[in-house]
Order: C-alpha cells, then structure tokens, then sequence
C-alpha cells in the first residue's frame, strides 16, 4: 500500500487537511463543515447526507469507480432520502454500502474524508465562495508538489549522470585494454551500462525499445524518482566492485541484490522481485 501524504491548506483563514495516496486525493470535509458551524460539523455533514441529491450524486461517483460498491443498499437508501424521518451518518454510508469516496479516519487527522469530487460537491452546498477559494488553494497545493517533484526528479537524474562519469573511468582504467580500439571500447562501456539497467530495471535498453517502440529517449528517462536514486547509488559501487576486480556476473548478483534492498526501502514495496540466475 502507497504511503499516505498529509498536507493542510487555508481556505479563508480555516485550516482544510488533504490526505494523498497514490493519484487520489481525500480532503477533510469535518473540516470543511467547520466553516458552517464550527462546533457541529457532525449534524453539518448529517444534514447534507440527508438530500437526495447527496445521496445521488456520492451513489453515482461510487458506480463509476468503485466495482465492489453495493447497489442494492443503495438503491434502498435512495428511495428513503428526503423524507422527514430519514437520517444518514458517514459512518452508516460506508457500512452499508461498501463506499470508498468517503473514509473515516482516527489519531491526529481523524474525522471524515472525502474524495476530492466529492469534498468539492459538498462545499458548494456549504458556499459557493467557499468552494472557489478551496479550488484555489488546492490547486496552488498541486501545482506546488509537482514542482518539487520536478526538482527532485531532475536533480537524481543529475547525480546518476555525475556518477556515472565515476563509472566509466572506473571502466576505462580497469576493465578496457590500452590496445583496443574505440568501437570496441563503446561496446564494453556499453555492457556494462547495461548490467545497470538489468540490475535495476530486469532488462537491458535494447529489449526496453523493443518493448517501448513509441518512446522516444531510453529507459533511465521514464524513470521514477526512487529508479534514479538507486541507480546513482549502483553506479558507484559497481565502480568499486570493478576496482576490487570482481566478475561481472558477480557484480550483477550484488547490484540486483542492493537495488532490490534499496528500493524497498524508498518506496516500501515488499514485492520487489529477485532477477532469475541467468539473466
């Protein structure tokens, strides 16, 4: 499971919590309720739960991205929404109908949570300038996260290109003869970035255009951030390892080993997998 990512944004002087997991973001609608009564933001989000319109429009959004979503109940609670004794809770909502676009959270950044089409829906019905301001800052949030995304993504990919200068010399004095001629030493150099790519990514560039015929650049551009780091960290100690004089199937085996380590450390994936002997 991805690691959640906590951020508060100010709408109007009320601080509103996101939580972001994966590409989905989930903004807390306790708060934002807070904006109507700050001390009922429960009765606030009861009340809203109660429209039929609610119920159809978080009935809907559950239809479309939720293929474990339980129609039948919902199609109970809908027929029920409007009338006097009606009442839904989040709470009961979830329960009964398996939903997913609105979650209840405990600890610190406890409360309800809704997925941003939903959260935006119901602060409309809180205010409409509400609702424009919330836009606003969550898109400034957006907008600055992709940024610093950006940054960190050129940055490893600077210093796997500064290591790797590391990894050719260690290359050119070690491993290629004086004697051979350049094509041939392009050939070695190439090898063994390729042992890289098959440490990291399980195949070598060659059979990553075979497989990407479309893509244009090679296989280290369509990096992940963590990809990068791990690369940069590969590239010099393989360096060491060809310094210490070891095989290169040897040092496969031991970069394959510490990029799997490495990269369930970054990224908290158990299911990194070991690359089959032979390849």
């Amino acid at each position: 499971m991805a690691k959640e990512k906590k951020a508060t944004i100010n709408v109007q002087g009320l601080a509103v919590t996101i939580i972001s997991q994966s590409q989905d973001d989930f903004i807390s609608i306790t708060d934002i309720a807070r904006h109507r009564d700050a001390e009922r933001s429960d009765y606030i989000l009861q009340n809203w739960l109660r429209n039929r319109s609610t119920i159809e429009f978080i009935g809907l959004w559950e239809q479309l991205h939720n293929p474990h979503f339980n129609s039948i109940e919902f199609d109970g609670i809908k027929n029920m929404a409007g009338s006097n004794s009606f009442s839904l809770t989040p709470k009961r909502w979830i329960e009964t109908t398996n939903a997913i676009g609105i979650v209840s959270k405990t600890g610190r950044y406890g409360g309800t949570y809704a997925h941003k089409d939903i959260a935006f829906e119901f602060a409309s019905w809180i205010s409409a300038e509400f609702k424009m301001y919330l836009i606003v800052e969550f898109q400034r949030l957006k907008e600055d996260e992709n940024r610093r995304l950006s940054l960190e993504w050129n940055l490893n990919r600077t210093l796997a290109k500064l290591n790797y200068r590391i990894h050719t010399d260690a290359i050119k004095t070690h491993i290629i003869p004086d004697s051979i001629t350049k094509e041939q030493e392009s050939i070695v150099y190439a090898s063994e970035a390729d042992l890289l790519n098959v440490a990291l990514f399980g195949l070598t560039a060659l059979q990553w255009r075979k497989q990407n015929p479309d893509k244009e650049g090679n296989i280290r551009d369509y990096s992940t951030i963590e990809q990068l780091l791990v690369l940069a960290n590969l590239e010099s100690m393989n360096a060491e390892f060809i310094r210490m004089g070891l095989p290169q199937n040897e040092r496969l085996r031991n970069l394959n080993a510490i990029a799997i380590q490495q990269l369930k450390s970054l990224t908290g994936n158990p299911n990194v997998k070991k690359l089959n002997d032979g390849k």
